[in-house]
């Protein structure tokens, strides 16, 4: 891989990363497996897309109202959708085949109304004032909107691995995802810690919606189900409750996925998400940063 390889990949795996860093932090800590996740993605940027239709705005705006539109329908599902389930199913292993089925039926509905707006066309923000720049270093090119999705997802990705690991929240966020019983017991909400946390992926979501949508000029209503398999592939590889793993996950399979089309026809792209994930389920099945579980009897 040449240094545009590289610097391409390291884009890539950053959007990976915002994307897959609040399914993660939900499913590792809540065991909430969020199938609508990459609905809010894409529905988070196709909001933004009709206001920019309508109104001329910068960067920041938009980016900011997709991640209040992804905070509010993650919350939405939440409130909604999951919690009634889990106050009738009090068990978070017994309730996660509905969680699963909720999610996959709500996430029909934002896609159903962005093909119905856009008659399943493809969609931007080209009513914004922000304006792509290219810097050119030699052979090497860089966008601004490179930059600025390498400085966000990095410092996002490892500002969460710090606040997991030293905060406050984060030691009772960790101690809901190992005993919720025991987290209760030392004063831990879980219904606000888990509103809060599916807040937190949610806005992610809408981060990464907008960045993307900016960064490939257009996305389509279906452009967050393939995302969801990338999800899965980054949070496995790393190991599922570590953020740092996530980090690390999604870098992996940018880099692979950039170097199967730089050095073949591309035709294999789709398939580098379910290899590695095949082959680290036989090899190490908790992950790379992952550890094993450890059950007393």
């Amino acid at each position: 891989m040449n240094l545009q390889d590289v610097l391409n990949a390291s884009t890539l795996g950053s959007i990976y990363l915002l994307f897959a860093l609040g399914m993660a932090l939900v499913w590792g800590t809540m065991g909430i497996l969020n199938f609508a996740h990459g609905s809010v993605f894409m529905f988070s940027a196709f909001v933004g897309y009709l206001i920019t239709s309508r109104i001329p705005l910068p960067l920041p705006a938009v980016v900011l109202i997709a991640m209040v539109v992804g905070a509010v329908l993650t919350l939405a599902i939440q409130y909604f959708a999951y919690q009634p389930i889990l106050k009738k199913i009090k068990s978070v292993n017994a309730a996660e085949l509905q969680i699963v089925v909720a999610g996959i039926g709500l996430s029909v509905i934002p896609i159903a109304l962005a093909e119905k707006e856009t008659l399943s066309n493809n969609f931007g923000f080209q009513g914004s004032t922000f304006q792509t720049v290219v810097y050119q270093f030699g052979d090497l090119r860089i966008s601004n909107i490179m930059i600025i999705i390498l400085v966000l997802g990095l410092g996002l990705g490892f500002g969460t691995a710090w606040w997991i690991a030293k905060s406050r929240q984060g030691l009772g966020l960790r101690a809901v995802g190992i005993d919720p019983e025991v987290a209760a017991l030392m004063g831990v909400d879980r219904r606000k810690m888990a509103l809060a946390t599916m807040a937190f992926a949610g806005a992610l979501a809408g981060l990464a919606g907008a960045l993307l949508t900016y960064y490939l000029t257009a996305l389509n209503p279906h452009s967050g189900e393939g995302l969801i398999l990338k999800a899965f592939a980054a949070i496995i590889l790393g190991g599922l409750g570590s953020v740092l793993g996530v980090i690390l996950g999604s870098f992996i399979l940018a880099f692979a996925e950039t170097a199967v089309f730089a050095y073949t026809s591309g035709t294999w792209v789709s398939a580098v998400s379910f290899g590695l994930i095949l082959i680290l389920l036989v090899v190490r099945p908790q992950g790379i940063l992952g550890k094993k579980e450890v059950r007393r009897t």
